[in-house]
This record gives structure tokens, sequence and C-alpha cells, in this order.
């Protein structure tokens, strides 16, 4: 199968777009669906997960729902919040 070059916004338009709501998938699954190259998959999964859309961790992707997402944008760019999410995790910030 021969890989379709793209820009980084349509890739992360139609990567995003395939993961399923409310299910997990894999990042071999989303080249395989896609047709990208799975190096451009990689890239615009590790986009998504900046702009707190998704989460990618151990091979599995999955789409935030509105508070995950909310939270998490909440969590990077408000410094002066009580706690912290590491690895999934809510736990208050050491003082």
């Amino acid at each position: 199968m021969e890989c379709i070059q793209v820009k980084q916004e349509d890739a992360d338009w139609r990567v995003y777009h395939l993961i399923p709501p409310g299910a997990s998938t894999t990042a071999a699954a989303l080249a395989e669906q896609s047709g990208l190259d799975p190096s451009v998959i990689e890239d615009s999964l590790m986009r998504l997960e900046r702009y707190c859309l998704i989460e990618y961790s151990g091979g599995n992707v999955r789409m935030l729902n509105f508070g995950e997402a909310l939270l998490r944008n909440q969590c990077k760019y408000e410094k002066d919040l009580p706690f912290v999410i590491e690895n999934g995790v809510i736990k208050a910030k050491r003082k």
C-alpha cells in the first residue's frame, strides 16, 4: 500500500476522526485505516495529546471526553491549581 503525503493539520484531522469515541485503538490500526505512514501517525498522535484531545499510552489511543479535555487544559495552563495529573492520577501538589 502506498502512503499518502499530507499537511500536519490534515493528518491530525484525519487521525482524530478515525479514533472511535468511547473506545481505544492503536497507532497501527490508525495507520492502516488512514493510509498514512506510521511515522506521520506517531507525530500526529503526539500533537493531539499535546493539544489535550487524546490519551496515548502503551500503544493505545483513546479520545478524551469533554470533561477530561477541560481538566487537562486547566491543569496545563493554570499553574496555581492545588493539584496535578500524573499518569491519569489526580494528586495534591507538594509544597
